[in-house]
């Protein structure tokens, strides 16, 4: 038996775990997967990024060194400007083209401004080099407020986060402790007093699907930290300056934090495939999409159905679960049997909120956890992610346990601070 000739397009949580799991299968496929970045890149650890808790390097892993032991699997950098479903092919941006007998799509997202202007003017967060860019940023600011106090007057040292779900909830949360415990070890207390963080968001909740009680917890302990919330406030317009509110009000700020919501990879529109909401494509319970056979959808590209009738969150362990559930039925049709209907082990849903504070709400009855004990819940999720990917789960876990316990002085270098063993792909 000859292998089938697969090509995944991206290589976040889904494509990662889709090739991971055909890695195993030499036989069954030769894999070619496709991305605009040569790493794999940790989404849910980019705020910690952004708010010098970690260096890029840590969130990252080299795809070449994450297949290099499977002969089955290559990694290919470019950026896919063109794919034909029909013919299950994939053309780059250099011209060149991949021939498939199954095609995975897992480009993954990007920020929706939802039409609101001067959106070029935002720090979204949903990528490594986003992160970067926001950090750089942060400290810039506080830079700048050092050598001009002036500047503080016109929000200089004021963050807007636009979105109070998980991504807005912990970078909020992340910047306060930022500006209360580790910035006095290099800037001025009376700098530091002046500094503002205030999340907007049109909901009335923070952390909007979590229960009632989790909303509570997590908008004291963000309030107890110095947070503002403005809620039940949309964003209307976003200059280089300000930001001007449904209410009437404006906030002078040099830095809006974007953290308002996801919508499909722009590949989802030029695809050809049927979209729903969101911009992502539907998919069948099987992943594949319907009049297209051997193509499949995954991750934050794809609306894949739930058994309540709506799509799956987009969530990194929905997207991984995606990727290697594609995998066993590309594997499963190779040998002629029948594909089987994806079926989500639910690990619940988590924010951190900041230093000793998370929320988590854990499996199918959504069992609330917060504070240490929610921490330990995160932790041990972002392991599962973590090994679903590569072999880095016991510094993962040293590191995050001795943060959670003790504070930290500013370290505006950009070089590894997670001591990895075992990279190696087993």
């Amino acid at each position: 038996m000859e292998p089938a000739d697969v090509v995944i397009v991206g290589a976040g949580f889904a494509g990662v775990g889709c090739a991971r799991e055909l890695a195993k299968h030499p036989h069954h496929a030769q894999v070619t997967v496709v991305d605009a970045h040569d790493y794999h890149q940790f989404l849910p650890l980019l705020y910690q990024v952004a708010t010098f808790q970690l260096a890029g390097a840590d969130v990252s892993m080299d795809l070449d060194d994450l297949f290099h032991r499977h002969d089955n699997v290559t990694f290919q950098l470019g950026t896919a400007a063109k794919v034909d479903p029909a013919a299950k092919t994939v053309t780059l941006d250099d011209g060149s083209t991949l021939d498939s007998d199954y095609l995975v799509l897992a480009a993954g997202s990007q920020a929706n401004f939802f039409g609101t202007p001067g959106a070029e003017h935002t720090f979204p967060l949903y990528s490594l080099d986003d992160a970067r860019r926001l950090r750089t940023r942060v400290l810039e600011a506080f830079e700048e407020a050092e050598k001009e106090p002036s500047t503080i007057d016109a929000g200089g040292l004021t963050f807007v986060v636009v979105g109070a779900g998980a991504t807005g909830t912990e970078i909020a949360g992340a910047l306060a402790d930022l500006i209360r415990d580790v910035m006095p070890s290099r800037f001025h207390d009376e700098q530091l007093s002046r500094a503002r963080v205030i999340i907007v968001d049109a909901g009335d909740a923070v952390l909007g699907p979590f229960s009632p009680k989790a909303h509570e917890y997590a908008s004291k302990v963000l309030s107890e930290r110095g947070v503002e919330l403005k809620l039940a406030t949309r964003v209307k317009e976003i200059t280089a300056d300000r930001v001007v509110l449904s209410d009437g009000d404006t906030i002078d700020t040099r830095c809006v934090i974007w953290g308002g919501g996801l919508e499909a990879a722009p590949l989802a529109a030029t695809s050809g495939l049927p979209q729903g909401r969101g911009g992502r494509i539907d998919v069948h319970e099987d992943l594949t999409v319907e009049g297209f056979p051997g193509v499949f959808v995954v991750g934050d590209l794809a609306n894949i159905p739930a058994d309540d009738g709506r799509a799956f969150p987009q969530l990194g362990s929905v997207a991984l679960q995606a990727g290697q559930w594609t995998a066993n039925n590309i594997v499963a049709a190779v040998d002629g049997k029948a594909m089987q209907p994806f079926a989500y082990h639910d690990k619940g849903i988590m924010a951190m909120i900041g230093h000793n504070a998370a929320i988590a709400e854990m499996g199918e009855h959504r069992h609330e956890l917060h504070g240490a004990v929610g921490y330990a819940a995160w932790l041990g999720v972002h392991a599962y992610l973590m090994s679903g990917v590569h072999q880095r789960t016991d510094a993962f876990i040293d590191w995050a346990w001795d943060e959670f316990n003790k504070r930290r002085v500013l370290d505006t270098t950009d070089e590894a601070r997670l001591h990895w063993e075992g990279d190696d792909d087993a």
